[in-house]
């Protein structure tokens, strides 16, 4: 299923004009609208859909234990809006115990935009046990999961070295090759915050080599700009110094 084909589904479930994605249109200021989770909790076993949405979308304002076994439950929600906003929910409620049942929803899910948001969760939640669906996701998923998924590869944090060593592999790939840019672009950010924890090796090299091959090659200036951005923040002295190269040949 393509992005369009996605977008469609969601737009005939709830009748608009667009899909409600949490994380385009929902603002986290101080002057965010407060709900109360005492009247939210109860609308997570609602009947009614639009209750359930509310509520779900609630709870990614909220940060409530007790809605986390609520909402892996939504995760099966026959409506993939809810499962949208339930995901988008978990990912601002981390929880071990909600892992394993995003993994299995990026897994099985049909819809595009309920894998994007699962990806995000997963992202947030920061447990090492995702890196390799997310790995899956950036490989062979439509182009939105592909964006969300390079990015949340990036938001693991500190994971171990095994589980380094599965990503980064995917994230040059995906960066070489990918035909959207800003795919590309994520995965030259997650590049430079994962290669932070590394010491030189030959991951850490190849890595290195596949940013200043996009910072010195890639058609979009976008990317390269990402690319470069990782190389200054590592400060890695090979890279340094192609940069210094490269740049003082475009002034003449």
């Amino acid at each position: 299923m393509d992005d369009i084909d996605a977008l469609k589904i969601l737009e005939t479930e709830i009748g608009l004009d667009a899909p409600i994605d949490p994380l385009d249109d929902i603002s986290l200021e101080d002057d965010t609208p407060r709900y109360n989770p005492e009247q939210m909790l109860p609308l997570l076993q609602s009947d009614n859909l639009q209750q359930r949405m509310l509520a779900a979308r609630a709870f990614y304002k909220i940060q409530e234990p007790r809605a986390i076994p609520r909402l892996i439950e939504l995760l099966d929600d026959e409506s993939p809006l809810v499962r949208v906003n339930a995901a988008y929910a978990l990912g601002r409620n981390p929880s071990e115990t909600a892992v394993d049942a995003l993994i299995d929803q990026l897994t099985n899910d049909s819809h595009g935009y309920v894998r994007k948001a699962v990806v995000w969760a997963l992202g947030n939640c920061r447990n090492e046990k995702a890196v390799t669906p997310l790995v899956e996701a950036i490989e062979n998923d439509m182009s939105v999961v592909r964006l969300w998924a390079a990015s949340a590869l990036g938001q693991m944090g500190k994971i171990s070295f095994e589980a380094i060593l599965k990503a980064i592999p995917a994230l040059v790939k995906t960066m070489r090759n990918d035909p959207i840019a800003v795919v590309r672009s994520n995965c030259a950010w997650s590049i430079g915050e994962l290669c932070k924890d590394l010491t030189y090796n030959v991951v850490y090299a190849t890595a290195i080599d596949a940013l200043i091959e996009t910072f010195a090659d890639d058609e979009d200036l976008g990317v390269r700009d990402d690319a470069r951005a990782s190389i200054l923040n590592l400060g890695d002295p090979r890279g340094l110094q192609v940069i210094e190269e490269i740049e003082q040949d475009q002034d003449f």
